[in-house]
């Protein structure tokens, strides 16, 4: 296996990381990443196995797991709960019960909500607004939370928290970063518990009271309170940013969102760019031979890209109709809410650009040092 070396939090790769994956695929299937200690999949072939294959999963195997810093135990305290961070049975259980209550009915009800929720925010902008506050951020974060069922007035708290609790997936992430996520995540956890309590004496029409519906005997507490923060967070962090990322390569390419475009832009830049797997059992794969407790980085972005399962990947192609890209992972971990998130696109993105048929940008928008995140800074345009 080959290795290559290449700083993650490098301003270059953080602005442009798509280069960097170019070279790691050409060097094969699999290279070890020196600057992030990580065995890589590079290319859609093998993303797409290590995602699939059930000798691969999320849970690191017990043997190999790191005592926990006393001072990051309330993060962890989420995270071990959480249907992200979890194999069969418990991810199963846990996916299951939010199925049941997670409905395309219910999301496809939401419709109307996003719709208006742009139209007013667009109704805001000033003439040079930055979408990224104006926009992109308020539109998953106030769905989310309705569709929780949290007040629609600690959006801004719920976004407070999220942000210092995703800190802990950045390469760049500092101890004080540490000690803020573990704050976020116990005042985080203590909020969805009397949330809880609340649904529990008066239930409403929302998904927290669908799930202690559904679930009364099957989750406990603290695996309820972990599933609604993933939600939250998982519901708003990257759909803030593939709305960002969407615009700005509609506004650079000149084209206008279609179902299709925005599906594009999803493979083109998406938000996410690796997801971890680690071995149960001691396997091979593209002639490598992995022991029980190795982990494996799938590079989502360098597979979106290769040019083996993509004509011309390097290029935004807004017609591009066949598009298996792994923006939204694959195999049993697949985003659950991909189709929330897909409305969301569509709707808001369509929204903008029809209500502003003149927008452009007025400034080069910049993404922030949040590896293995891909989201800009800014998003400052002309109406």
């Amino acid at each position: 296996m080959k290795s290559l070396s290449q700083l993650p939090t490098d301003p270059a790769f953080v602005q442009n990381p798509y280069s960097f994956y170019e070279r790691a695929r050409a060097l094969g299937d699999l290279v070890y990443w020196d600057d992030y200690t990580h065995i890589c999949a590079t290319s859609y072939a093998a993303v797409n196995h290590f995602l699939r294959d059930k000798n691969w999963g999320r849970e690191i195997p017990s043997e190999f797991v790191e005592p926990i810093p006393t001072r990051i135990q309330p993060f962890m305290n989420i995270e071990e709960h959480s249907m992200l961070e979890l194999d069969p049975p418990r991810h199963t259980k846990l996916r299951n019960s939010v199925l049941r209550s997670f409905t395309s009915t219910r999301i496809k009800s939401l419709k109307p909500d996003i719709e208006i929720l742009a139209n007013n925010l667009i109704d805001c902008f000033d003439n040079t607004p930055d979408l990224l506050p104006a926009f992109c951020t308020p539109i998953p974060i106030t769905i989310i939370a309705r569709l929780i069922g949290a007040p629609e007035s600690d959006a801004p708290l719920l976004l407070d928290w999220s942000h210092k609790m995703v800190t802990m997936y950045q390469a760049s992430r500092t101890s004080a970063d540490e000690d803020t996520a573990a704050s976020a995540s116990a005042d985080f956890a203590a909020y969805l518990t009397d949330l809880q309590t609340e649904r529990m004496k008066r239930p409403q029409q929302d998904l927290l009271s669908a799930l202690l519906t559904v679930s009364a005997t099957k989750l406990s507490g603290p695996e309820l309170t972990s599933t609604c923060i993933l939600l939250l967070n998982a519901g708003h962090e990257a759909t803030v940013h593939a709305l960002a990322n969407a615009t700005k390569t509609f506004l650079e390419t000149g084209t206008k969102p279609t179902d299709t475009s925005i599906e594009e832009t999803l493979r083109y830049d998406p938000p996410l760019h690796l997801f971890e797997r680690h071995a149960k059992s001691d396997v091979e794969a593209f002639g490598y031979r992995f022991k029980r407790g190795d982990t494996v980085a799938c590079l989502l972005a360098s597979a979106n890209r290769d040019p083996a399962n993509f004509l011309a990947p390097e290029t935004f192609q807004p017609e591009r109709t066949r598009n298996t890209h792994f923006s939204f992972g694959q195999g049993i971990h697949f985003c659950l809410g991909a189709p929330l998130a897909r409305l969301e696109l569509q709707i808001a993105l369509k929204t903008l650009f029809k209500r502003c048929p003149n927008m452009r940008l007025i400034e080069q928008p910049s993404y922030t040092n949040s590896y293995h995140f891909h989201g800009l800074a800014a998003l400052k345009v002309s109406i």
